[in-house]
């Protein structure tokens, strides 16, 4: 919540709480910026419980399956996002 503040982006990789946390999910609707949800395995090959994040439907982009460089894709996708005015 503090990054309301000072990021003009996040970068997360919520883990666990991706399938179960409403509070994250509120969390990111706060925030007014760009947010790219990065998964280092492909969650949609996972188990029927463990496939649906209940935070994509909250972010901008979901990365996932690219290993660490999931990381990189994100940080470069952001480079090309256009800037808020």
């Amino acid at each position: 919540q503090s990054a309301r503040e000072s990021a003009d982006a996040i970068i997360i990789n919520p883990a666990a709480y991706s399938f179960t946390s409403i509070a994250m999910v509120d969390a990111i609707k706060a925030f007014e910026g760009p947010v790219l949800e990065v998964h280092i395995s492909n969650i949609h090959a996972r188990d029927e419980h463990h496939r649906h994040s209940k935070i994509s439907h909250a972010v901008t982009a979901v990365i996932c399956g690219l290993g660490p460089y999931g990381y990189v894709a994100a940080l470069r996708a952001l480079a090309e996002m256009p800037k808020k005015a």
